[in-house]
């Protein structure tokens, strides 16, 4: 662990571990994958200003994220079969976030469920939430999310309709992998991750199996999650789970101005600028590039929401590049699913400090010692990514 310098790092380790067709799952995108690649290609555009001869003691990289501060202006974001990446991994996850300091969102789609992350941990976590046909399942999710003391919803736009993966298709993935010959011997070269596999109970969707009336094995459950996320959702549906919800609501997949418009409209408390990963829509911008032109048309509105993004957040410098753009917080997956998949608990944690150590360097070396001061003037061509 004591070798492990970056993000990178704790990505070969993942790969090397984990069962192919969870790796894959984990770090790809639809398509042609252009839009993933961009996500991370874009932020490498923008470059610094180094500003030397400064007083840099006393610095400090805590935000406020729903105001509440956190250790940086960083949340786990929610991603679907994490438990898949490492046995019991939104637990482990969900520890490892408390104990630096941030937030973790659990997925609707994970396999751990809402009340295993209450029994292991003692702060808050936020809670995502699909759009499903079953309306009383939804209300049902969403009054256990209220019960285990959730601080925020995080409400899923950009998922009415699945994005294709080859890769995804390729593997045959399924939860947990099927008794292929092929898996077998993927599987057999992955001895860690089968010995933490074997010690959990928790392999398939915790939020859901047991929840919904026919819905008690894993072949019941593939039928019912096909057919249910609702190609209808629009924006009239915020307004009934705002008040089934009755609680600070965060909308994600948020991509252009008008929608961030149409976010403010009907009530968000905060935003999440997000392609999904690159897992919807190939041949979107990146997440990066639609960050500026969202907070400057809601800057015409008077919008007192917060603006998060996500996608192709590696390294630290990514967040102080988002912050000087306006962003006022980021959610990384990839990034911490690599320490998860790599090392358990203490991997995340390791993701998590190396993000906040380069954030922290990069800052100095722009002259600054809060975070919370920083704006584009530290950048050298921060209009290059406008779209």
């Amino acid at each position: 662990m004591n070798k492990i310098t970056c993000i990178e790092d704790l990505r070969k380790v993942a790969k090397f571990k984990v069962p192919k067709m969870f790796y894959d799952y984990m770090d790809s995108g639809s398509f042609t994958e252009g839009t993933y690649r961009a996500n991370t290609t874009d932020f490498d555009k923008l470059k610094f200003i180094q500003k030397v001869a400064r007083d840099l003691s006393n610095r400090s990289i805590k935000g406020k994220l729903l105001g509440t501060e956190y250790a940086m202006p960083l949340a786990l974001a929610p991603t679907g079969l994490t438990g898949m990446q490492r046995a019991d991994g939104e637990i482990l996850a969900a520890k490892a976030a408390e104990q630096f300091g941030v937030p973790f969102t659990l997925s609707t789609m994970s396999v751990c469920s809402i009340e295993d992350i209450v029994e292991h941990t003692t702060q808050p976590f936020w809670f995502q939430l699909y759009v499903m046909k079953d309306r009383d399942f939804m209300r049902r999710l969403i009054g256990r999310a209220k019960d285990a003391g959730c601080s925020a919803l995080v409400l899923t736009l950009d998922l009415q309709v699945m994005g294709q993966r080859h890769k995804d298709i390729k593997n045959g993935l399924s939860t947990p992998p099927k008794p292929t010959l092929l898996n077998i011997l993927d599987l057999a070269r992955r001895p860690e991750w089968c010995w933490h596999m074997s010690k959990t109970k928790r392999r398939s969707f915790g939020n859901i199996v047991g929840h919904v009336t026919g819905v008690a094995d894993m072949t019941s459950l593939a039928s019912w999650t096909a057919d249910q996320f609702d190609p209808q959702l629009n924006w009239n549906d915020i307004a009934w789970i705002k008040e089934a919800w009755d609680g600070p609501l965060i909308l994600k997949g948020i991509m252009s101005p008008d929608d961030a418009v149409e976010a403010y409209k009907h009530g968000g408390d905060a935003i999440v600028v997000s392609n999904h990963g690159g897992r919807q829509l190939d041949g979107a911008p990146s997440s990066i590039s639609a960050l500026e032109p969202i907070i400057e048309a809601l800057a015409q509105h008077n919008s007192n929401m917060e603006v998060y993004m996500d996608g192709g957040i590696t390294q630290g410098q990514d967040i102080l590049r988002a912050k000087a753009l306006g962003a006022d917080g980021v959610m990384i997956g990839r990034a911490f699913l690599y320490g998860l998949a790599a090392f358990g608990q203490a991997g995340v944690e390791k993701a998590l400090k190396l993000l906040a150590n380069e954030l922290d360097v990069t800052m100095a070396f722009c002259g600054h010692t809060n975070l919370n001061d920083v704006d584009k003037s530290i950048l050298l061509n921060p209009d290059t990514l406008k779209y």
